[in-house]
């Protein structure tokens, strides 16, 4: 485990604090405020020390100068207030420069500055994503102690998170040390029989992960483009849905299949939509997909065949959905099988924004054993066990016990 924030000496200290305020936000208004309060319990320890906080987060993408009028961070600097309850969280409209050192120096114990969205800094010259080193070393200077707390985009080496770290000392705080704790106990160190439930769109970005599942789990069970791709390698007609094109990713995909076979679970029958009519909604098996046909969930028949597996599962990683769940027509699949994994006895691991987002929309936000906070940087961790925005930061010198906050 990396350097953790319990066992640095911050009383009294400024403190760099990265997280990942990167919520959505409708005119003005903040959607769904869980990744701001995943961070509170680093948030309110570090005000237990007497620190003063400087806090950093990027929001939405920006690549020009329109991106900005819509990506502030005084909205979420606003709802942080509220959520604290404390009159002593201020927002600057900068993130860089004199003004900011101003600012900086003049703040009490106690208080918390959030600087305005750092990749505002990507315009015109993308130092932000770029890991400028000046911009690092700008923000590095701000404090005494950097730490990360942004697990949603540790694996990206942006000057605001892996390149602060490179000059000033830094370790992890309590969200990502619960983070990694979990993904390493549940997910890379899972009990067995182990299934993993693997959905979404591009086959083509999870080839890895794929790959680095396989040989650990029992069972993976598709649904989504993943499994259009891979009934495609095997010779079925899937019409017009998603899947890959990717010659050498069909290749891996039927060598994957060959090795695996008796892992791999792959559905029976669907729901398809069709490119004639966008309100047409029509069951049927997997043998009889025709060619105008768009796969866009999961049939009862595959659902019967999931049930058996996960019932008898001790651990579950689920990452994406089985359809298109956002259209009440094709819903169904992941409804149910959400249904399915609360009342199954399994430790149960939700992980990627896919996955997360319909655990949260479907009413199941806290039904399961623990959700990731992170989309691609989950991905990151299982696949590889590695997220470079943390090479920076020095090992513990001893084991640290998993926070179970």
């Amino acid at each position: 485990m990396k350097k953790c924030l319990q066992n640095m000496i911050i009383k009294n200290k400024k403190i760099i604090l990265r997280v990942d305020y990167n919520v959505p936000i409708l005119n003005g208004k903040i959607l769904d405020d869980s990744k701001i309060k995943l961070t509170l319990d680093t948030i309110y320890y570090l005000l237990s020390e007497n620190c003063k906080i400087i806090l950093l987060s990027h929001l939405g993408k920006v690549r020009n100068n329109n991106d900005k009028m819509k990506n502030s961070l005084e909205p979420v600097a606003m709802h942080l207030k509220a959520l604290l309850n404390k009159e002593n969280v201020y927002f600057s409209k900068e993130n860089y420069g004199v003004e900011v050192i101003n600012r900086v120096n003049s703040m009490l114990p106690g208080e918390i500055l959030v600087l305005e969205n750092t990749r505002f800094m990507d315009v015109p010259n993308k130092l932000e994503s770029n890991c400028d080193a000046q911009l690092s070393e700008f923000w590095a200077s701000l404090g005494d102690i950097f730490v990360n707390d942004a697990f949603g985009c540790a694996h990206r080496a942006h000057a605001s998170s892996y390149g602060i770290s490179k000059y000033v000392p830094s370790c992890i705080g309590f969200l990502m040390q619960k983070e990694l704790g979990m993904l390493n106990r549940l997910v890379l160190h899972p009990i067995h029989p182990f299934t993993v439930i693997m959905g979404g769109a591009k086959i083509d970005d999870k080839l890895e992960l794929m790959e680095n599942l396989l040989p650990k789990c029992d069972h993976l069970l598709c649904g989504g483009g993943i499994a259009n791709s891979c009934l495609e390698a095997l010779g079925f007609n899937i019409g017009e849905s998603l899947a890959t094109d990717d010659a050498k990713v069909i290749k891996k995909i039927q060598d994957l299949l060959l090795k695996y076979k008796e892992k791999f679970v792959l559905p029976l029958d669907a729901v398809v939509g069709s490119t004639y009519d966008p309100n047409f909604a029509q069951y049927k098996l997997i043998n009889k997909i025709i060619d105008n046909d768009i796969i866009l969930d999961i049939g009862n028949k595959t659902l019967q065949k999931f049930s058996d597996i996960i019932m008898n599962s001790e651990t579950i990683f689920m990452n994406g959905t089985v359809g298109a769940y956002e259209n009440v027509k094709f819903a169904n699949g992941t409804k149910e099988l959400l249904k399915l994994l609360k009342i199954s006895e399994a430790i149960v691991v939700v992980g990627g924004g896919d996955a997360s987002s319909s655990v949260n929309n479907l009413g199941y936000a806290n039904a399961f054993t623990y959700t990731s906070s992170g989309g691609g940087a989950t991905l990151e961790y299982i696949a590889k066990e590695h997220l470079i925005a943390l090479d920076p930061i020095e090992e513990e010198e001893k084991e640290v016990e998993t926070l179970d906050m």
